[in-house]
């Protein structure tokens, strides 16, 4: 799969642009605000109908404007597509496939598979268990659109319990009602969850052990309350039932699952050093990647924010290897140093287009 061509009006800091991309290596040069990383946030949007760093839809309009439209046209499976995306400060976001819009913009998540490296990866490591959670369900969402259903059942049966929590509600009728949907939608995400972890694990310490270049070890593991043996949802649920009316909120489930990511058998956000850390989370994002590629017969778009980043020479050598090779697709790069660009672009053989961005204007630049 392949982003032809990209048109924005009004989106975040950028005025107007139209680009026609390369099908290989697509880079944007320039200093930090200019718009470089609005540009892969517009084409992040157009896959998942939301920003990559979740803001409100919103602020996603340019100041003073009270719209704005993204338009993709697309090579997909071999078949032209195109996708148009309308933000408005007065109404609904608009999704439309083929001049088409979707009745539910949950169904096309997959469709068109990407995989984002930025900055903020490092949340998956520092921040609390929900960053992890959410990177879980975005891998999973994007081939396994069961699982998304099941995501937002779970989720909706969990915001009415936490309800009548907070009322103070005793009617056990009108809780049996919201857990038969958790424990039904949780048996389902757990077990899958299970899976797919176990199957990134691999692939992500290949990947790790490639770009580090040394021996060290990493881990992933699954951390579920319903890992232990016997467990249910609701069992989980009947448990907690006293504490939980104390607290008005439930506080056990697959909403409080966790990741566990380790180095050496020690917690990485512990004993990680920068460049440890930027290595853990980039070879992360490639493993993603391969799985995705794997799990819906496409080869997802690669978007890299300002990666190089807090890494040494070496490492940005391995991760050009990497990316350069034929085993990725099309790949959206963004920096602020020229030198990693131009090496990159050296690698393709000459498949690349590069852009320089300033204000929100993108400007054609010759290598």
């Amino acid at each position: 799969m392949r982003l032809e061509e990209l048109s924005l009006t009004n989106f975040k800091n950028i005025p107007e642009a139209r680009l026609e991309f390369s099908g290989k290596v697509n880079c944007f040069l320039g200093n930090n605000g200019m718009g470089k990383s609005n540009m892969l946030d517009a084409i992040y949007f157009l896959s998942f109908c939301k920003s990559f760093s979740r803001v409100p839809d919103k602020m996603l309009i340019r100041r003073d404007e009270d719209f704005a439209i993204a338009r993709g046209r697309y090579v997909r499976k071999g078949i032209d597509e195109e996708l148009v995306l309308g933000l408005s400060s007065s109404r609904r976001k608009t999704l439309k496939r083929g001049g088409k819009e979707y009745d539910r913009l949950s169904s096309h998540i997959g469709c068109f598979p990407l995989v984002m490296v930025a900055p903020q990866d490092i949340d998956l490591i520092r921040e609390s268990g929900e960053e992890r959670r959410h990177w879980m369900d975005v891998v999973i969402s994007q081939s396994d659109p069961i699982y998304l259903d099941n995501l937002i059942r779970y989720t909706r049966a969990l915001e009415q319990r936490n309800k009548l929590l907070r009322e103070g509600v005793v009617d056990a009728n009108l809780y049996a009602a919201v857990e038969i949907v958790m424990d039904m939608s949780a048996s389902y995400i757990h077990e899958v969850r299970r899976e797919r972890i176990a199957a990134l694990t691999e692939i992500f310490d290949r990947y790790y052990k490639a770009i580090a270049g040394s021996s060290e070890t990493v881990t992933l593991s699954y951390q579920s309350g319903l890992n232990r043996e016997g467990a249910t949802m609701q069992t989980l649920l009947d448990e907690a039932r006293r504490h939980d009316e104390i607290v008005k909120h439930t506080s056990v489930g697959i909403h409080r699952d966790d990741i566990g990511m380790e180095l050496e058998g020690m917690p990485m956000r512990r004993i990680g050093s920068q460049g440890q850390c930027k290595t853990f989370t980039i070879a992360l994002r490639l493993a993603q990647y391969d799985f995705l590629h794997s799990a819906t017969g496409m080869r997802p778009i690669l978007l890299l924010d300002d990666i190089f980043d807090k890494l040494d020479a070496s490492r940005v050598e391995r991760i050009m290897e990497l990316v350069t090779s034929d085993s990725f697709g099309q790949i959206f790069i963004t920096d602020t140093n020229r030198t990693h660009l131009d090496e990159i672009m050296h690698r393709t053989g000459g498949d690349y287009r590069m852009w320089s961005v300033e204000n929100g204007i993108f400007t054609p630049t010759e290598s």
